[in-house]
């Protein structure tokens, strides 16, 4: 107790005071009866926001002696993003499991169709969601590579893009086959297909080069290649990032398959049947791939000692 009467002690706020204050706010609570309705942060404004955070870090450490660790800081800020795309596709497929569950269950009550109901809406926004902390990310990515002079890719896994794949949701059924057209659009993007392989070829000339010319010839292509860090390949690699050309990196399954990993992703990248097959110089992984292209009839074009 205090003698004077214009005191007053601090009260902690309850979890049910919590709960109200919410209420007041917003009227509701996402995904209990209803999907969230604030909007999502405007394009323009995430891009002013990821400009001030790179701007902030490299102004604050450059020409100090945290410097050296600059580029790992301006990584791991792209991959933030990164992670929480990956995270909210990861609820996306909890997401359709239950609607499949829902769907199983329908019994013409209105209970399950309402539940239903809401488990679309949810999927719905999050897939906006995720394609908005893909901006995120590719305005991040577009930072890192102005200031490093590289590409930013994860550590792991892939790095894909959905935000230009929309769909519009009718039902729980079209909003899954939806989701399934979307991941194998971005997956393997339309358009002819150009396989690429290469051993240690450091001729970035020739290689540029030769890609320009089928890029000139097939401007809507999709370079394929072995994803190796090294190489011919990731010079087509950072080709195919400076073009702005889609590209899928076929990498060897070394767990599964062992020594043969490198043919069996020969294989799989013949199976998508591309319009041509660029050869450089390397070792019988290149002369497998030309071989098994020639006898499926694709034509083989190689390029670097001993050929065009």
């Amino acid at each position: 107790m205090n003698g004077h009467d214009d005191y007053e002690p601090h009260h902690s706020e309850s979890p049910t005071a919590h709960v109200l204050h919410e209420l007041q706010l917003y009227g509701y609570r996402p995904f209990e009866d209803e999907p969230d309705p604030r909007p999502l942060p405007e394009g323009d404004r995430i891009a002013g926001a990821i400009a001030d955070i790179f701007d902030a870090l490299i102004s604050t450490l450059e020409d100090t002696r945290l410097e050296p660790d600059l580029d790992d800081l301006l990584w791991s800020t792209v991959n933030l993003f990164h992670r929480a795309s990956e995270r909210i596709e990861r609820e996306l497929d909890d997401n359709e499991q239950a609607q499949r569950r829902g769907q199983r269950e329908q019994d013409g009550s209105e209970v399950k169709s309402v539940e239903l109901e809401r488990l679309t809406a949810e999927g719905q926004t999050l897939l906006e969601r995720r394609d908005a902390f893909e901006l995120m990310r590719d305005q991040a990515a577009d930072h890192f590579e102005r200031h490093t002079r590289s590409s930013w890719r994860p550590r792991t896994g892939s790095m894909v893009n959905h935000r230009n794949l929309t769909a519009a949701m009718i039902d729980s059924r079209d909003f899954i086959a939806a989701k399934r057209r979307a991941e194998a659009e971005v997956l393997l993007p339309a358009g002819p297909k150009i396989a690429f392989s290469g051993g240690d070829s450091t001729d970035h000339k020739l290689i540029w080069a030769k890609l320009d010319q089928v890029h000139a010839k097939h401007p809507d292509m999709v370079l394929m290649h072995g994803g190796s860090p090294k190489g011919a390949e990731k010079i087509a690699a950072r080709w195919a990032d400076t073009r702005k050309v889609s590209q899928v990196a076929f990498k060897p399954d070394w767990t599964k398959h062992a020594k043969a990993a490198p043919f069996k992703r020969n294989d799989q990248m013949l199976a998508v049947m591309p319009i041509g097959v660029i050869i450089f110089p390397g070792t019988g992984i290149q002369d497998n791939l030309a071989d098994k292209a020639r006898k499926l009839g694709i034509p083989v074009y190689r390029f670097g000692s001993g050929g065009a």
